[in-house]
């Protein structure tokens, strides 16, 4: 077991690193650091409903408190090592206390569904009505509809007078996001992720054999939001702005495509749901002639109804089947080989 976790391990980190490498030579690594933001959250809503099976409708929520809470933590402290931690801490704190309410409120999965989702619309509609000079938080001023824009970004710890950006922020991104794949592939392989794996499929078994569901529940939401808080730091010193819409209705149904036509319940998948969505709306919005959403919206019902278990499984599939090819015919042609070599 701890060998095929070592040989996994190695062929991530083999092909995360030719990707992070290989891919700024085809796409603008300024667009490939939004893709990877992106992915991270994708990630993280992938680990709280593909392998603890709790759909949470308002991933963005935790996005967003991410990218607020180092934008206003940045202003207040005019350095970004402590904000980027915040990021993280705050929004694993909120999903603890809301994941405490709703586990052990014994909340059926619609219900939970429905609350995420109204928390981040509520955080929406409320943010978008701080315009005022009363809704300030230290030095920084909320903004309203307008957000926070001109925060300090992200620079290399204890040295304010070095900010990262262009392509040296895509790669401090990029090697995040392979750490926390990493660390999350760890928490799955751990006893926790096994535990969290057998809640998914049968939560009434795994109770019986004496495990705290709803404890491990609590503790898998609040992992999941802190992955999507450092998501949302790293996006918002991409964008050097934040903005309610960080919160809105659009984005907490796009995290969901992305981890659908990815593939639920695998690593990658959401992560690559993401990154080609992302990219193809990017592409779409080059052009007014289709609608985005529209375009978006077709993608998802193609990939339900041809591919309902998501585009990373499939690719699986085929690999194993193209190596399975490749052996069956090196077998037939062994026979021929050594009767011509006799």
């Amino acid at each position: 077991m701890r060998g095929d976790a070592r040989k996994d391990t190695l062929v991530v980190l083999v092909l995360g690193l030719a990707m992070i490498f290989g891919l700024p030579l085809l796409i603008d690594p300024h667009q490939l650091t939004v893709l990877v933001a992106y992915g991270m959250l994708a990630l993280s809503l992938g680990l709280i409903w593909g392998f603890g099976g709790v759909l949470c409708f308002g991933q963005a929520a935790f996005f967003g408190l991410g990218a607020y809470t180092f934008a206003i933590a940045g202003i207040n402290i005019e350095e970004s090592t402590l904000p980027l931690i915040l990021a993280v801490l705050i929004p694993a704190g909120f999903a603890a206390l809301m994941g405490a309410f709703m586990f052990y409120g014994r909340l059926g999965d619609v219900y939970l569904a429905v609350i995420t989702l109204v928390v981040s619309l509520i955080l929406f509609r409320w943010l978008n009505t701080t315009a005022g000079q009363g809704y300030e938080i230290g030095a920084a001023r909320l903004g309203g509809f307008n957000g926070i824009p001109g925060f300090p970004i992200l620079n290399v710890p204890g040295r304010p007078d070095l900010p990262i950006w262009g392509e040296s922020l895509y790669y401090v991104a990029a090697f995040a996001l392979l750490i926390v794949f990493l660390l999350v592939s760890w928490l799955l392989r751990s006893s926790f992720g096994r535990i969290a794996i057998g809640i998914r499929e049968n939560e009434e078994r795994v109770s019986l054999l004496g495990y705290d569901i709803r404890a491990r529940k609590t503790v898998l939401f609040a992992i999941g939001a802190g992955i999507a808080g450092l998501a949302g730091a790293l996006y918002a010193t991409w964008a050097e702005v934040v903005t309610p819409n960080l919160f809105s209705l659009q984005q907490s149904s796009e995290v969901i495509i992305w981890c659908i036509i990815g593939g639920l319940g695998t690593r990658f998948g959401p992560i690559l749901g993401a990154a080609g969505l992302a990219y193809l709306k990017f592409q779409l919005g080059q052009q007014s002639g289709i609608d985005n959403m529209f375009i978006m919206g077709l993608v998802l019902v193609i990939f339900v109804l041809l591919l309902p278990r998501g585009l990373a499984p499939e690719i699986a599939r085929f690999w194993l089947w193209l190596i399975g090819a490749n052996r069956r015919t090196a077998r037939r042609r062994a026979p021929r080989a050594g009767g011509q070599n006799g």
